[in-house]
Formats: structure tokens, sequence, C-alpha cells
């Protein structure tokens, strides 16, 4: 893959943002903030990029814009959306805070595609000014063409200076083993998942549990989709690392306000870290002896 692939698509613009085109799409980064729990506060860790599709000025799913690439166009599509993201990363978010973007596991069948596209990566990463070091690539649920693939595709990630995040970690076998195997730095547990075990004292002990052995195991924890009062404080409450959700924050188009978070100190990267300054997003309020499931309306 060359580094036309990644860059051909993209559409620079005044502000310093980019844009991207494929077909009758115009694609749009968006960024949502990873907030980390620090001494009873919250501080800005890091963002996930996401695309965003238009078609004639309209915004469409990016389920349905994905549904219409076809399979043989996938690799390209997915060097598009994270060379549109880096890039805008680049221009308008803090220059310490971490980003996640996500990768697509099947469709390196071979180490030479997986090698072609952390070449162009490292090409974007340069023009952008961000270092690998920044960079958490998010391992996704679809299969690779096999284990040996997948494991050979995440120590090439390694080596490029990428941290790993396992994305949508469930209850089930396939998901222990996978962290058994491919050895993340992070975790992000599922959204629908952790509110189901949120509902009951129980769930929530094994949630808390469950974090508490990947922390052991020096593997920081993500709770995704916390949109309720109630599952922010559980999260805090379960010794999660970190949140991301509308209760804190939803996704921004770039050009974002989130340069405003700047200059935060990176507590994924600094993990442990407590002598830096924190930006508080959000006060801690004490909170009820029981929190456990939704609570009635006052």
């Amino acid at each position: 893959m060359s580094r036309s692939i990644g860059l051909a698509h993209i559409i620079r613009h005044d502000d310093g943002t980019s844009s991207g085109v494929w077909g009758i799409y115009t694609l749009q980064s968006a960024f949502q903030p990873i907030f980390a729990f620090k001494e009873g506060k919250l501080s800005v860790a890091a963002f996930e990029g996401l695309i965003r599709p238009f078609r004639d000025g309209e915004p469409q799913s990016p389920m349905t814009f994905f549904s219409t690439c076809p399979a043989a166009d996938r690799l390209h599509v997915e060097a598009l959306t994270r060379t549109l993201h880096l890039l805008n990363a680049g221009a308008c978010l803090p220059q310490e805070a971490s980003i996640f973007v996500n990768f697509d596991p099947s469709v390196f069948t071979e180490r030479s595609i997986a090698d072609n596209a952390l070449r162009e990566m490292r090409l974007v990463l340069h023009e952008a000014g961000i270092d690998p070091g920044r960079v958490v690539c998010e391992v996704t649920e679809q299969r690779s063409a096999s284990q040996e693939t997948l494991h050979s595709f995440v120590a090439a990630l390694r080596g490029n200076g990428f941290r790993i995040a396992v994305d949508d970690y469930g209850a089930d076998d396939s998901d222990i083993n996978r962290i058994k195997e491919l050895r993340p730095d992070i975790v992000k547990f599922d959204a629908t998942w952790i509110t189901q075990l949120m509902e009951s004292g129980a769930g929530f002990a094994l949630l808390t549990t469950m974090v508490k052995s990947f922390e052991e195991q020096g593997i920081r924890t993500v709770f995704e989709g916390i949109e309720e009062g109630w599952q922010l404080e559980l999260a805090e409450k379960s010794g999660a690392s970190m949140v991301q959700g509308f209760v804190l924050a939803r996704p921004e188009l770039a050009p974002t306000s989130f340069r405003v978070f700047g200059k935060t100190p990176d507590p994924v990267a600094a993990a442990g870290d407590t002598s830096a300054a924190a930006v508080v997003v959000a006060p801690r309020t004490a909170r009820p002896a029981k929190a456990f499931g939704r609570r009635a309306a006052p």
C-alpha cells in the first residue's frame, strides 16, 4: 500500500482540519473525550476518533457508510479513516492527549499488508506531529484470518511504538482468551454488558473483581457508554481507570473545542503518576451508600 492511498482522498481546509471523500460520501472526524479518575476528580486522558459520513450534506450513520464499501475496498477505507483522524488530531486536539483509533484485524491477512499500512501510518504521524506513543490501537471484534496473523499484527503495532486496546470486552470465553493471548495495555468494556452488571449487587461485585484483576496485570480499563450519573458513580466505585460516555461529553466534529483541555498530563501513558495537575471537568459529590441499578425519580 502506497502513501497515496491514505492521503489521496483527503481535502485540506483553511482552519487546518481535513475531511475525506470516498465515492458519494464526505467523511469527517469526530472526537469523544475519555476521562480518567484521579483523586476524586476527572481529567481528560485521551480522545477516540469516530468517523462521521455525510451524503449531499446530510449526516449518515457510520454503519450505512461501511455497508456500502465492498470487501475489496475495506483496507483502503480503514487507511483513510485513520489518516483523517490522525491529521485532525494533530490539528485540533491537545498535544499531550492520547488518541484511540480502530483497527479491523480481518483486513490484515498477510504481514506485508500490515507492514505497508504501518509504514503509511508513520508518515501520517510525522506529518501530523504526533508521537507514536500517543496512539492507542483498538483491536475490534472482527476476526482475523488466523490467530497467528492476529498475533503477528499486534506485535507489529507494538514494534512501531503503539499501545494496544481490546474493544467491546464482554464475559464470554473468547474475550477472556483474547486478553490472555494479546496482553493489551487497555481493555474497553462493552457498554451494554457493564450496564447489565451494574443493575445488581452481584453483578457489580463481579465487575469490580474483573477490574481489579486487570489492574493487577498492569492492564488499564475503560467503561464505555456511560450515559447516566449513577453509572458514573459505580464506575468510579468499581476502580475503573477511565470512563467514556454522553454523561461527560458527546463527540464533536473537528475542529473541536477540546483544545481547552490542554495542557493536560496523559493519565493513560503515566499511570500511577499522581504528581501532575488534572483538568477538572466534573465535581465529585457524596453518594448514597447503595447505588446499584437505576434510581427512581425523586
